[in-house]
């Protein structure tokens, strides 16, 4: 094992990746001669070059559909957006183009492309740099998204994704970057498709991703000192979802909590909520409750945007309503 950031378990995966297989490249405003907004490119450009380490204009609909037409031709773009934000100028690329090209073209094309850069919110960025939009991405068929939370599944789900036939989303949390943990040393592949157990319990269950992670592992240490063992299950593949895991878990605990970022309506949440209604409800003792961000845009103000996150104590909240000991 090797302690990385996640940071650097990002860029060790593009760098195996692009050693790998010379169709590799990556492509994004500020990924070479500055390597990246948050420096997940760094060194690469002076071991690929300019024409696999490419910078662009600020033109975000232009070069995610480069990449589309890169992919299209037998070659395996990574598009980075400094922002998720941002991204939202280049929406008509991913859902009319390389989510729809398979199915549109009767099996005969793919877009074996990947989508990154940060998402959700980090501190004080005001609402336009602040929002989670995976639910966004989810709903599209033929579009994957990927939301790793540590270190080690950043590095094992980008090497994933970068060799996966078909284009991938692939949202990394703002606030994660700095992030250390121990990451495997040689090669590391994490199938999509495959939630984690973050934590064992018996008492409730709290199915969350990225950010919220961190959220519920925190809230899972405070209900154990009052004797509730929470299990923590880490979706990390938000589509497809591992259906079975959670619902492996319920069954097991008897109770569930659902933690996510973004916005409640039409949020992940709610297709988590789906299936366990849906597949696990005579193992239910309790209705499913959901933890979300608050229904605004995000305020700029600190003391609002805190209030606006889901947090450690609305998830332990939560936990004690399924759990009746409100």
């Amino acid at each position: 094992m090797t302690t990385l950031t996640y940071r650097d378990a990002l860029n060790a995966a593009l760098r195996e990746e692009m050693r790998r297989d010379p169709n590799v490249f990556l492509m994004g405003e500020e990924v070479g001669v500055y390597q990246g907004a948050y420096k997940v490119s760094r060194g690469l450009l002076d071991e690929f070059g300019p024409m696999r380490v490419v910078d662009t204009p600020i033109t975000e609909l232009g070069f995610a559909g480069v990449g589309v037409g890169a992919a299209m031709v037998g070659l395996r773009p990574v598009i980075e957006f400094m922002t998720w934000n941002f991204a939202l100028l280049a929406i008509d690329q991913l859902v009319n183009s390389a989510a729809k090209m398979r199915y549109m073209s009767a099996g005969q094309v793919g877009v074996p492309a990947v989508f990154r850069g940060p998402g959700g919110a980090a501190l004080q960025l005001g609402a336009q740099h602040s929002q989670a939009f995976e639910a966004y991405y989810a709903h599209i068929p033929g579009l994957k998204v990927v939301m790793p939370a540590t270190p080690a599944d950043a590095k094992g789900l980008l090497k994933s994704a970068i060799r996966d036939p078909d284009p991938v989303v692939f949202i990394e949390g703002e606030m994660l970057y700095n992030v250390k943990g121990e990451v495997p040393d040689g090669e590391q592949v994490i199938p999509l498709g495959l939630a984690d157990i973050k934590r064992a319990g018996r008492d409730v269950t709290i199915v969350c991703h990225s950010k919220s992670v961190a959220v519920s592992l925190r809230a899972a240490e405070q209900l154990a000192a009052e004797g509730i063992e929470a299990e923590v299950v880490d979706l990390r593949t938000i589509r497809p979802l591992d259906e079975a895991t959670v619902l492996e878990s319920v069954a097991h605990t008897h109770r569930c909590v659902v933690v996510e970022e973004g916005w409640h309506f039409a949020g992940v949440g709610a297709q988590v909520v789906d299936v366990v209604q849906r597949d696990a409800f005579d193992q239910l003792d309790a209705p499913v409750l959901r933890v979300t961000g608050a229904d605004v845009p995000m305020p700029y103000n600190k003391f609002l945007e805190r209030a606006a996150k889901a947090d450690p104590e609305k998830v332990v909240g939560a936990v004690r309503d399924v759990l009746y000991q409100s």
